[in-house]
């Protein structure tokens, strides 16, 4: 008997087929029972006649508890009405191990139960769809650079500085050499990989330690940071809107059985595309003033400024050249205006705020050099990174786009939490 897995059954239709996996759920018609098979891979409604097969297989396909695993053998037959279009015209059952009481059922269940079995969680439909967005979504950033010249640089998760706030570091000890911090950002280190090889991507975990708790912040993230050598801040934002474009138009086209199942309405994301609105900050605060938003000039934007900007636009919203002040110390200064940033946040629509944020880089030594003393952060563990600018610096342009933000964004999600396998938050560090 052919062992196969619930992805290939139409290549199966009309055979005898053995497939395994966990029971999904299950429902009773008198003498038929219906079991539906997950394996990972899809959803397969196995129907069990009682003339069909042995009374033992009958009684456990009526005693079997949810999210035992088991093998099922049957006819596959299509069956438009079924999950998945197919159904199987079962034979036999057997278990390979039998779940008594799986706790999440059916009903509803309370936020902190269900992230207290976040092992348990992951297997329902929802999150397994979400899963699967999140996996095109990383495919597609990988596709996107490796088809556009970028070389993957793997850039260190433990550091010897900060290359944001110092306020936002996990600190650890380092043997004999001191303090260490988990990284915030590769971005420093493909700063250098672009010196080397012009186009770079660094894609990894991410840690921040500030204490927020709303519904767009975790505490360990993943994080893509390419960096382009010669590149301005014009450039940097058509890389960022080419790049955002085919991100979501591929997973409007890999992805629409997993958008249905979430119930994700695609209406927005499909006005994903190139142009993207570009605003300065000072046409920001402006919308700001309009809708009667309490803003002091000067501040960064925060989550309801952003949400009350981006509503204004039926796709994600540029706002570039934001004061100086509020950005990070490598962040180039505008010739024409000293006192702004060439720094760029791409603001996604529906309340989902930033889910990119870059600059052009300081290339001038003398000028990086008073920057990192105007933010109090240590000459000595920063003169590697003055050294790309002593020897050859050219002008250069990256950004950050935060993954599990934009996984939430493209699934419609109220929360981050649900973006990544084991979230971790600031009240959270298990399971």
């Amino acid at each position: 008997m052919q062992k196969i897995s619930i992805k290939d059954l139409s290549d199966h239709v009309g055979k005898e087929v053995t497939l395994n996996g966990w029971l999904y759920n299950k429902r009773s018609g008198g003498k038929i029972k219906f079991l539906v098979l997950r394996d990972g891979t899809g959803y397969l409604q196995c129907v069990y006649f009682k003339g069909n097969v042995s009374d033992e297989i009958f009684e456990i396909a009526d005693k079997i508890g949810q999210e035992s695993s088991i093998s099922v053998t049957g006819k596959v037959k299509e069956e438009k009405r079924a999950p998945g279009g197919f159904e199987l015209d079962a034979t036999g059952l057997k278990i390979i191990s039998e779940a008594v009481d799986y706790p999440i059922t059916p009903k509803e269940h309370g936020i902190e139960f269900l992230m207290d079995k976040r092992h348990l969680w992951l297997r329902s439909s929802k999150q397994v769809a979400i899963l699967k967005i999140r996996h095109r979504i990383v495919k597609a950033v990988r596709d996107f650079f490796d088809e556009n010249g970028f070389t993957l640089m793997d850039t260190p998760i433990l550091t010897p500085a900060a290359c944001e706030g110092t306020s936002t570091l996990f600190e650890t000890d380092y043997f004999d050499l001191g303090k260490a911090y988990l990284t915030q950002s590769g971005q420093l280190y493909a700063e250098a990989g672009a010196m080397a090889l012009g186009k770079v991507y660094t894609f990894g975990p991410t840690f921040r330690a500030e204490k927020s708790k709303t519904r767009r912040h975790l505490t360990e993230f993943w994080m893509v940071e390419p960096e382009v050598a010669f590149n301005n801040l014009n450039d940097n934002m058509d890389l960022a809107e080419e790049f955002l474009e085919y991100v979501v138009q591929t997973v409007l086209r890999d992805r629409e059985e997993e958008l249905k199942v979430i119930e994700r309405n695609t209406d927005l994301l499909k006005n994903v595309k190139r142009p993207l609105p570009r605003i300065s900050y000072d046409d920001a605060v402006e919308i700001l003033k309009k809708k009667g938003i309490d803003f002091q000039y000067g501040n960064d934007l925060g989550g309801t400024d952003e949400t009350v900007i981006s509503n204004e636009f039926d796709k994600p919203v540029m706002v570039h050249r934001y004061p100086a002040e509020v950005k990070a110390f490598y962040m180039k200064r505008d010739p024409e205006n000293p006192k702004l940033a060439l720094a760029v946040d791409v603001l996604a629509p529906e309340g989902y705020g930033e889910i990119i944020g870059g600059s052009q880089r300081e290339d001038d030594l003398n000028v990086l050099q008073e920057r990192i003393k105007e933010h109090n952060l240590p000459m000595e563990a920063f003169e590697w990174y003055l050294d790309l600018r002593r020897f050859g610096s050219v002008p250069h342009s990256g950004f950050g786009m935060g993954l599990e933000r934009t996984v939430g964004w493209i699934c419609g999600l109220d929360h981050v939490r649900e973006t990544i396998p084991f979230p971790r938050m600031i009240y959270r560090n298990t399971p």
